[in-house]
């Protein structure tokens, strides 16, 4: 990332203020699902003292569970004793947090960032201005340059217990005339530039030239744009490197990965089409079963009643249909959830064949697009072997690798390709990690789902929790093309969603001890609910089943005295690699 791109992207970020809310939501889970097994607790680690821990030991009585009757050590932290929170940070490290955040609540300099970086570097020249950065803004959220000048930070700050995720970000310098083109280039296929109305594509998963810079409106996240494959192969060895990193700094350390940087986003538009589809035709399905009101995981078709229903709007032949519901689950309760119809579309056969989308006007399958040519179809292949050998590296080196969200439109495929590589990797342990953007209206459904699938057939549910990154540029193209709005409707909404989610997760935790939790904040009253909570469920900090996430350089208060109270707590830090790339 240049020194003008991580100033841009900071200006964007400034902070304000945020509102007290205290959140019960109800329950739902689904009656269906397979029994819980209950894993051994780690061993506790012992803690030294920490002025900002006030544990009052309670008789734990049984291991049954009861939320009532379980107590452990209660958790009490005191956000305000600045003390220790801050005596990681010299004097010098002090005054620059302070300069820094005073200079981010000026207006003018928000909004005319751009302009002032450039002219500071004409005043100064290139050499100055880096060694201005580096004493102010890059040095306060940025952990190095390499990995070699980040290892004494990390070291530091680990022994004051909090960790690192290492962020690899740099990105291209591009006009967004070139990021327009780019993004249109590899959006749309071969077979749509050809014949542009063919197949039955809406409007949300089609490339929009308007919305073709997706760094628009984005706060704290890093955007790439496909070029080749030998760039996404360079991705991935960056990727690769940062893996090794983390395994190296600490043990079980975290990694984050973005799938838009390891092939082409064509597939994803596409295939996160189909997925919406699937599940709408399942919605419309359960509307004829009177189901409609039902939540995600409540939904259960009768099989029968839906055998006959796909039969009369010719969707396939009866026989065909029948071959469907057979195997050596699906259906056997005479229904079939939102969970066995997703198992349907099957991802062993040639990436073409997935696009088959159902018509709910004519009720048959249709193509959602001409064939892939010869060429994509290996361009998606390489993809999904990219992600499968990052997914192992982090296996081998002991890390928790984290797959970041990205847009709407892009994160259905995301989330489901993410979930292949947890049924595949999450065996023993929560090696990949997916991400929740809660200011979604579905971000609820989705966890619930996605938790349900990993009781069911057994493996580690791992998540972190965010607010959101990109409802500025959502909101925008939503009203621009035309769909709804996929944001919650206001900051209150939001927070209510991601507790809901969080408690949820969090009672999966305390039920079944192989989830996992990132609770990846910057909201202290967020943090007081979740520990509240865990004081609730009899909830350790020791067993690091629950995690927590802070910007490098932000919120000090809050993720030292939760590294100091025992919890593992991680900083999202950036480092750069030693080669030049175009700033």
């Amino acid at each position: 990332m240049s020194y003008t791109k991580f100033v841009a992207s900071l200006a964007r970020a400034k902070s304000g203020n945020i509102n007290k809310i205290r959140i019960s939501p109800s329950r739902c889970r689904s009656t269906v699902a397979s029994p819980k097994s209950q894993e051994e607790k780690e061993p506790q680690r012992q803690l030294e003292g920490c002025a900002v821990v006030d544990a009052a030991p309670i008789e734990l009585i049984n291991q049954t569970k009861n939320a009532k009757d379980v107590r452990l050590n209660r958790i009490h932290i005191d956000f305000d004793n600045t003390e220790e929170a801050y005596k990681s940070k010299n004097n010098i490290e002090l005054l620059r947090s302070l300069l820094v955040f005073n200079l981010c609540r000026i207006d003018i300099l928000v909004e005319k960032n751009k302009e002032l970086v450039e002219l500071s570097k004409k005043l100064l020249g290139q050499r100055l201005f880096e060694k201005l950065m580096k004493m102010t803004f890059y040095g306060q959220f940025v952990a190095g340059e390499d990995h070699n000048a980040i290892k004494p930070l990390i070291h530091k700050n680990q022994a004051f217990g909090v960790g690192a995720v290492l962020d690899y970000s740099v990105e291209e310098d591009l006009t967004q005339e070139e990021a327009e083109k780019k993004e249109m280039d590899s959006c749309v296929s071969e077979a749509e530039k050809e014949s542009p109305g063919a197949g039955h594509r809406e409007k949300k998963y089609k490339a929009h030239r308007q919305f073709g810079d997706r760094r628009g409106g984005v706060i704290s996240a890093r955007t790439y744009f496909y070029a080749d494959e030998a760039k996404c192969d360079n991705q991935m060895e960056t990727f690769i490197n940062c893996i090794k990193a983390s395994g190296g700094a600490s043990n079980d350390g975290f990694s984050a990965i973005k799938m838009t940087a390891l092939g082409r986003p064509q597939f994803l538009l596409q295939f996160s089409e189909v997925l919406v589809k699937w599940r709408k035709f399942f919605n419309f399905l359960a509307a004829q079963q009177g189901k409609s009101d039902m939540t995600a995981l409540e939904k259960r078709l009768e099989l029968e009643q839906l055998k006959e229903s796909l039969t009369q709007m010719g969707v396939a032949a009866r026989d065909d249909i029948e071959n469907w519901f057979t195997g050596e689950k699906l259906g056997l309760s005479g229904t079939i959830d939102l969970l066995d119809w997703n198992s349907l579309i099957n991802d062993t056969t040639k990436m073409s064949n997935l696009l088959m989308v159902p018509n709910l006007e004519t009720g048959q399958l249709e193509s959602l697009s001409n064939k892939f040519t010869a060429e994509e179809e290996s361009q998606m292949k390489r993809m999904l072997q990219r992600v499968d050998i990052l997914a192992k590296h982090a296996l081998e080196n002991g890390v928790r690798l984290m797959v970041d969200a990205e847009q709407t439109y892009f994160q259905p495929a995301i989330s489901r390709l993410t979930l292949e590589m947890q049924r595949k990797f999450n065996r023993e342990k929560p090696v990949i990690f997916n991400t929740y953007q809660c200011y979604l209206k579905e971000a609820y459904d989705n966890v619930t789902l996605d938790v349900e699938l990993s009781r069911r057939e057994g493996w580690y549910f791992g998540a972190k929790l965010v607010r959101g990154a990109y409802m500025y540029q959502e909101r925008a193209r939503a009203q621009e093309i035309g769909y709804e709005d996929p944001i919650n409707p206001d900051y209150e909404a939001t927070n209510r969603m991601y507790h809901k989610c969080l408690e949820y997760v969090l009672e999966e935790i305390e039920h079944n001890r192989k989830a996992n939790v990132m609770v990846a904040t910057h909201n202290e009253d967020t943090v007081k609910f979740t520990l509240e909570k865990m004081n609730e469920m009899g909830l350790s900090p020791t067993e690091n089943k629950v995690y927590f996430g802070q910007l490098l350089g932000m919120c000090d208060q809050i993720s030292f005295p939760l590294g100091q109270a025992g919890f593992w707590v991680v900083r999202f830090s950036t480092s750069l690699p030693t080669e030049k790339h175009k700033d």
